[in-house]
């Protein structure tokens, strides 16, 4: 058999067995906006780096600050409120040096 036609046939089994059932946005659109806002020379490292589990250094940035951001949401301690407010700006500073070092290679391309 085909490799081809053995993957239809796990997937035919797969949906009989209702293993796709519970997905999430099940029924509805799938959005490409993110993957065509990519530049087109990006998006295969970006698509490697994704299946690879590893996230561009802006991303894990971004969810660090998140992730502070809640923390300080809960923190009643005036100093740990202060460590949070610093780390987050920190690594808000990182973001924005990473993105201006981006747009001016973009530039120069």
């Amino acid at each position: 058999m085909p490799p081809e036609k053995a993957v239809e046939v796990i997937l035919r089994e797969a949906i009989a067995r209702g293993e796709f059932d519970n997905l999430p946005g099940k029924g509805k659109p799938v959005d490409l906006s993110a993957y065509f806002d990519t530049p087109e020379d990006l998006r295969m490292a970006y698509s490697i780096m994704k299946n690879a589990g590893v996230l561009p250094k802006e991303v894990e940035l971004l969810k660090e600050i998140e992730a502070l951001s809640s923390e300080l949401e809960t923190a009643a301690d005036a100093g740990q409120r202060k460590r949070l407010e610093k780390e987050i700006e920190e690594r808000k500073l990182k973001v924005s040096l990473l993105m201006e070092s981006w747009r001016k290679r973009q530039g120069k391309s």
